[in-house]
């Protein structure tokens, strides 16, 4: 199972796979967790939702860990059906998402390391105007021309 766990404090998000579910099951979208048994000394978190094997969000007003075909509206007048889990945690589920309320001594960074596929990658455009102005010799530039990302100056 993902748990995806977020920092207010700083507007990140850190992934932390985990193989035993005890700790989430029958547990209610709201109800706050120690993090503690997961290896996080000192971390509460409250659930915050999560999906099934399937890819279903839980919705926090149908109770129970069953899917269930809800209609929402998102315009006037026009009605939509969408599939929805329940807001128990189950076996079924594939990802909690999970927010901090209380924080440990060590820093989530040390915690929880992001990898290589969670930090930024330069975009396709960005290399190749990297690589052409390195290829020309004008490195200064290349570095200038990462701080502009699109922006047309006039001059």
């Amino acid at each position: 199972m993902n748990l995806v766990i977020s920092d207010p404090k700083t507007g990140n998000a850190y992934t932390k796979k985990v193989e035993s579910t005890g700790l989430f099951l029958n547990k209610k979208i709201g109800e706050e967790i120690d993090l503690t048994s997961i290896g996080m000394d000192g971390y509460k978190a409250k659930i915050t939702g999560g999906t099934d094997n399937a890819g279903f969000p839980m919705n926090a007003s149908i109770s129970g860990t069953s899917r269930k075909k809800v209609f929402k509206s998102s315009k006037q007048g026009t009605r939509s059906r969408a599939n929805v889990r329940g807001n128990i945690v189950s076996e079924a589920m594939n990802q909690i998402n999970l927010k901090l309320i209380h924080y440990g001594k060590q820093p989530l960074n040390e915690l929880l390391p992001k990898t290589e596929k969670q930090i930024k990658k330069e975009t396709a455009t960005e290399k190749a105007v990297r690589q052409s102005l390195e290829s020309v010799g004008n490195i200064e530039l290349a570095e200038e021309a990462k701080k502009i990302k699109g922006k047309i100056k006039h001059g």
